[in-house]
């Protein structure tokens, strides 16, 4: 008996050792975690971006519309003086529109002679109408004057018939017709003259009336001028071998055209105004955008600088280049800063203070739900174990070191699970270190 007791201790003892090996060995498999708990947070908000030193006032360099641009002498960023060498004009390119000038001025020098010419013409033409006209007039009136002067002969003997009859003591019929048809003779005769020779002096009239007015001449002389004008001002770039210079001081903020492009009508270059402050011109993101509005106060540190500026935003708009992009520009002191230098700015903003705040780090992402791994516990096959739960979380507040969590979902004596040796999952079982 006692034999059998001893053995069954013996047994009872090899099963404890078993459990306790199988439980270390199962338990040495499973990831270990480490936990931390929410916490109560300010959430503070500090907004960091660089930007560049701008030109507070622009003033567009031109040029004759057309040149194509051979050489370039500065860049953006070069303080110019008035009188500097901005670029040169391609010469080649230069003559050869001269040249097409000249063509242009012959064409309507050829245009102004043919012009002169056809009115030489048209006035010979005239002249010898009118001699030809004024011809045919007295033509017209002698051999009507001759007609009427033969109706009134005939008039003029029908009536001496007729009277020497009257005398004889007898009157013809006949010679009453002759003369009645004599009288309407020299009746039609004179109406006759009087319309030919009305129409014949009409006709004289009618050519000297002036020509009727034509600007032809005076269109092709203003063009002619301008042409003339053109060539000149394209001497002129040629005598100076097509240099550009600068009509005042500044800096060069943009250059529009590069080299090889044809000079257009606006402008080529931008230079700066020096009766003008500068500004300092920064890009924000739209979460940056959410902490900095007009005319806030933040600090201002430019190139070369020592010290920080406390500076207000003068401008905040969308940018017109970048899509979810916003400009920022500062008005810079007097004499201070230099277009093309960097600066930067940084706003910090205290926010406000949040009972449940976890390291961005624990938390996880998908499908645009952030979540986190929460450590449970329950009752295993081998006793009391922990477990892998998964809690979705929304986010109320966020910066690079703490996110603000909504309550509800989590309380402050959740365990936030924060690290893991081996890869986790929902339902997972674990250790937690502290608890070894």
């Amino acid at each position: 008996m006692k034999k059998v007791t001893t053995g069954f201790v013996v047994f009872l003892i090899f099963m404890v050792c078993c459990t306790i090996i199988s439980k270390s060995v199962y338990a040495y498999r499973l990831p270990m975690v480490s936990i931390v708990s929410p916490e109560s947070k300010y959430v503070e908000h500090k907004v960091e971006a660089e930007g560049i030193v701008v030109a507070g006032g622009e003033r567009p360099v031109t040029g004759k519309p057309g040149f194509r641009i051979a050489s370039m002498f500065v860049k953006e960023g070069d303080r110019v003086e008035e009188g500097d060498v901005l670029f040169q004009i391609d010469l080649k390119d230069l003559e050869e529109m001269m040249e097409e000038k000249r063509n242009e001025i012959s064409k309507v020098s050829l245009q102004i002679d043919a012009i002169l010419e056809n009115q030489e013409i048209a006035q010979q033409k005239k002249e010898l109408e009118l001699a030809r006209a004024r011809e045919d007039y007295d033509t017209t009136a002698r051999l009507k004057d001759t007609q009427v002067g033969r109706a009134m002969e005939s008039y003029a003997q029908a009536e001496e018939e007729l009277y020497e009859e009257d005398e004889e003591g007898g009157v013809d019929e006949e010679l009453k017709d002759a003369l009645q048809n004599a009288a309407y003779g020299e009746a039609d005769a004179k109406a006759e003259r009087d319309e030919a020779v009305k129409q014949a002096g009409r006709k004289v009239e009618d050519i000297l009336l002036p020509e009727n007015a034509s600007s032809d001449l005076d269109v092709a002389r203003l063009e002619a001028s301008r042409l003339y004008e053109g060539l000149g001002e394209l001497q002129k770039i040629k005598d100076r071998q097509g240099l550009v210079t600068a009509p005042f001081g500044g800096v060069v903020t943009e250059i529009i055209v590069s080299v090889g492009g044809r000079v257009p009508d606006t402008a080529v270059m931008l230079i700066s105004d020096d009766s003008l402050p500068c500004q300092l011109k920064v890009t924000l993101d739209k979460e940056q955008k959410k902490y900095i509005s007009l005319g806030d106060s933040i600090l201002v540190k430019l190139e070369g600088e020592r010290e920080e500026l406390q500076k207000e935003v003068t401008y905040l708009a969308e940018s017109r280049e970048t899509a979810e992009k916003y400009e920022v520009l500062i008005d810079l002191p007097e004499e201070t800063g230099v277009p093309g230098a960097s600066g930067a700015i940084s706003r910090s903003e205290t926010g406000e203070k949040h009972e449940l705040c976890l390291s961005p780090s624990v938390l996880h992402e998908k499908d645009k739900r952030y979540y986190v791994y929460l450590l449970k516990e329950r009752e295993g096959i081998l006793g009391q174990e922990y477990y892998v739960d998964e809690v979705e979380v929304k986010i109320i507040d966020k910066n690079d070191n703490w996110a603000a969590i909504e309550e509800g979902a989590l309380d402050k004596d959740s365990k936030i699970i924060s690290s893991a040796t081996m890869e986790i999952k929902k339902g997972d079982v674990v250790r937690w270190e502290t608890s070894m």
